[in-house]
């Protein structure tokens, strides 16, 4: 299957200090591509290329049948792409209603009371997101993904920091997400939840990435095993 979404090649360095070096991921229509790898290797920096925030030093993103190689989130936003960084995607000071309302003055009709049931945050929708707690503000910044239906997400850590019924009611949108054909990546430290998640795995290390297949393709891989997952992983 041809990928919808790939940062290929991806170079980054900070005050001369290499970050990527020939960095890449992808995600193809109805498949979750799972990136993982050790604090600060290079993954979050990966996804804000690939979401056109931030530039690369070399490389190109490919999306929807274009290249950029200075990609810009608000024309990537135009053609489909959605991007939930790790943090901070939600203004404190405006209602969850606001939010959704400012998503369909951008991009028409939302089916809002569905999607927030699905997500468990209606009865959030006439509060400000400050006052939301960190899993709560998570479903929220699903329940926004899920309601643009994006033909790509990149989702940084979405199931970092939150609780199991959390944890459950993302995974869920996820998948269904995944079914209506959006082409997924994701991040997380939360190996066992994203490994069940995942259709593809890709292992990011010493500036560069590796496309190890499926989960178990990755689970016996011998140097991710070693090196990544750890002697008492399975």
């Amino acid at each position: 299957m041809t990928p919808i979404f790939a940062a290929e090649s991806i170079g980054k360095s900070f005050r001369g200090r290499p970050v990527l070096t020939a960095a890449s991921v992808w995600a193809c229509p109805g498949r979750i591509t799972v990136l993982l790898g050790r604090n600060g290797c290079g993954k979050t920096t990966l996804l804000r290329i690939g979401a056109g925030v931030l530039a690369p030093d070399h490389g190109v993103v490919r999306f929807a049948g274009e290249a950029y190689e200075r990609p810009r989130l608000d024309r990537l936003a135009r053609q489909g792409l959605f991007y939930l960084p790790d943090r901070a995607l939600l203004s404190r000071r405006l209602t969850l209603r606001h939010h959704f309302q400012a998503m369909r003055w951008s991009f028409g009709s939302l089916d809002v009371a569905r999607i927030a049931g699905d997500l468990d945050v209606r009865r959030f929708l006439d509060e400000r997101t400050d006052t939301l707690s960190g899993g709560e503000r998570r479903r929220a910044e699903i329940a926004l993904a899920v309601a643009r239906s994006p033909l790509c997400l990149l989702a940084d850590e979405p199931i970092t920091e939150v609780g199991p019924n959390d944890t459950a009611a993302i995974v869920a949108a996820l998948r269904q997400l995944a079914r209506q054909g959006t082409a997924i990546v994701l991040t997380g430290h939360e190996v066992p939840d994203l490994l069940a998640l995942a259709d593809d795995v890709v292992w990011m290390t010493a500036g560069t990435t590796h496309g190890l297949g499926s989960p178990t393709a990755a689970t016996t891989h011998d140097q991710f095993r070693r090196e990544y997952l750890g002697p008492t992983r399975k």
